[in-house]
């Protein structure tokens, strides 16, 4: 059984490929403990790098847990950046996921290396929603929107 991605099928086929978000998984290590064990600094410095790379937060949340770990999201306009920390092990693993052509991720995860203080770090980036230029002008017609109910 072969595996094959949209993105193989489109160059099979010839068509060009868009996607509509960029997902970097980010992994860092030998990072400062006390910064990983801050809500407040944890909080601060996501915020931040959605800002840097020009993001639109609309909402955040963090929580603290006993007796060490943070776990936060910031949503934004263009998807979510999100963390979780493990102090005692010097380890932050943080999704960065943005939607088009505003923002990109890669500058958040430069700015947060710097701000963990992160001695080793990586990524891996993912393109989401990878789909060819015929269905994005199906995108571009208007849809019904129908009243939403919960049942």
């Amino acid at each position: 059984m072969a595996i094959t991605s949209p993105f193989t099928a489109f160059q099979e086929n010839g068509k060009k490929e868009i996607h509509l978000g960029q997902h970097v998984l980010a992994e860092f290590f030998e990072c400062d403990p006390n910064t990983l064990n801050s809500i407040d600094k944890v909080e601060k410095y996501m915020v931040d790098a959605a800002l840097e790379c020009g993001a639109t937060i609309v909402q955040k949340c963090f929580h603290m847990f006993n007796p060490y770990g943070v776990s936060g999201v910031v949503i934004i306009s263009e998807s979510h950046l999100a963390i979780h920390t493990w102090p005692e092990l010097g380890y932050a693993a943080v999704d960065l996921f943005t939607c088009g052509d505003k923002c990109d991720p890669k500058i958040s995860y430069e700015f947060l290396k710097k701000k963990f203080n992160s001695r080793k770090a990586t990524f891996s980036e993912l393109k989401r929603g990878i789909i060819d230029e015929e269905t994005m002008k199906v995108a571009e017609k208007p849809f019904e929107i129908m009243q939403q109910s919960i049942d």
